[in-house]
């Protein structure tokens, strides 16, 4: 049989890039959107602007002895779910920066740029431009330049409306001022950050909880809180990276822990040397009421709380005794409320010889 002939005039549909789902001028127009908020972060080592194949940064290396480059790469996670529930896009970029810029300063390292990738179901230049914005504002805080990054549609592969987050960001240390668990030593204290809420962890527990068990509204208003459980929810990661940078250069912290993921034994374990272990008090502050409703709710047991979310801690700072004084003279000064965790000793017997038992978290958290 012979091959069929097109009718020359039959109207058919052209298909394009755009009937298959991904619009390049919408992406355009994001970028035309967002790279005003992106230029607000600029350094004086950033060549060029928005828009290259390549982000150019030249380093500023003569203050380094010997520079070393640090690295990190994290994303937001679930949280990402309760912005698009709730339609509010201008903060969720501040805390995809908080996770990867506050651990960069764990080893002492000052952020300097970060790129981040956005990955969308649909490109809505609107939408893009608030993400984005958000992100701006988080490296500003932090103090570095948002050098570039990309924006991807993946129609058919995404959920209409979703969209994920990821960002590398890149610092630099002197080798010297390099902190790292080698330094800590027994007699150190444990000074904490407070965090401003759930940060980025636990979501997918938060929501289990909170949005299919209770069946709370994201928009209800809840007294607890003084605002609705959405409003809550969404609570910006505050970024400690300028904070700790401060701090290092007033004191001689020895190392920092990120409490993130893994809750504070957890993450506070890594920065401990083999030989020692951290004494943290639970009487020494009350975790915020979102912490005490999950664990109400859902009969959540402590161990799974304390194992799942950061419980009111965001960021812990080991320092020599002597030093204690100034460090909370510094953060109070910053805005930052802290308090003296507990302490490092020495291990003895069994103590520290298998993982999670190098943290000791005692007593109980007043009011919770």
């Amino acid at each position: 049989m012979p091959p069929t002939v097109p009718d020359d005039n039959v109207d058919e549909q052209r298909v394009s890039y755009a009937t298959a789902g991904v619009d390049i001028e919408a992406g355009e127009r994001a970028v035309d959107a967002f790279r005003p908020y992106a230029q607000q972060t600029s350094r004086p080592e950033v060549l060029g602007g928005i828009g290259g194949f390549a982000g150019l940064f030249a380093p500023k290396l003569g203050r380094y002895a010997e520079p070393v480059l640090a690295a990190s790469t994290d994303g937001v996670g679930t949280k990402v779910s309760i912005a698009q529930a709730m339609d509010k896009h201008d903060t969720i970029g501040l805390d995809l920066v908080a996770m990867v810029v506050d651990d960069l300063v764990v080893c002492g390292a000052e952020p300097l740029f970060l790129q981040d990738y956005i990955a969308i179901e649909r490109l809505v230049p609107e939408q893009v431009a608030m993400i984005v914005k958000g992100i701006a504002e988080g490296c500003q805080q932090a103090g570095c330049a948002l050098l570039g990054g990309e924006t991807a549609e993946h129609p058919g592969l995404m959920a209409a409306g979703g969209y994920d987050l990821s960002a590398t960001a890149v610092g630099i240390v002197d080798a010297e001022s390099m902190l790292r668990p080698e330094r800590v030593r027994p007699g150190d204290v444990l000074v904490a950050m407070r965090a401003s809420g759930l940060h980025s962890n636990g979501y997918s527990l938060a929501r289990h909880v909170l949005l299919e068990i209770a069946r709370m509204p994201l928009n209800g208003h809840v007294e607890e809180f003084g605002r609705t459980l959405g409003e809550e929810l969404l609570a910006p990661t505050r970024i400690y990276a300028r904070d700790c940078l401060a701090l290092a250069a007033e004191t001689g912290v020895r190392t920092f822990a990120h409490i993130t993921g893994g809750g504070l034994a957890r993450n506070l374990e890594r920065v401990l040397p083999d030989g020692l272990v951290a004494v943290a008090e639970r009487g020494t502050w009350t975790p915020d009421p979102v912490f005490k409703m999950i664990a109400s709710r859902g009969r959540v047991d402590r161990a799974e709380m304390e194992k799942t979310f950061n419980m009111g801690v965001g960021m812990v700072a080991v320092l020599p005794p002597d030093d204690v004084d100034r460090a909370l003279a510094v953060l109070t000064a910053r805005h930052v409320p802290a308090w003296v965790l507990g302490e490092v000793r020495r291990a003895t017997g069994e103590e520290g010889r298998s993982p999670g038992d190098r943290v000791q978290l005692l007593g109980e958290h007043p009011r919770f």
